[in-house]
């Protein structure tokens, strides 16, 4: 749920549509949304995960940096 909001907030920093990143990777609008929707839980490979970074300029693991103040 957290990495689809990353995603989205990365997305949407660049300028673009869900549309737009999905047509990108060539994958459906219909995935990136369920990638970034917060009440579906949508599996998303690492080599997913790495194309959408290198897409949209952001390191890797900037996606999996929460500042929640969770205890892990």
């Amino acid at each position: 749920m957290k990495l689809g909001l990353r995603i989205a907030y990365f997305r949407k920093m660049r300028g673009l549509t869900q549309e737009q990143l999905a047509e990108k990777l060539g994958k459906s609008a219909g995935y990136i949304g369920a990638v970034e929707a917060v009440n579906v839980e949508r599996a998303i490979s690492l080599d997913m995960l790495f194309d959408i970074a290198d897409l949209l300029g952001v390191p890797a693991h900037k996606f999996l940096q929460f500042d929640d103040g969770e205890n892990e």
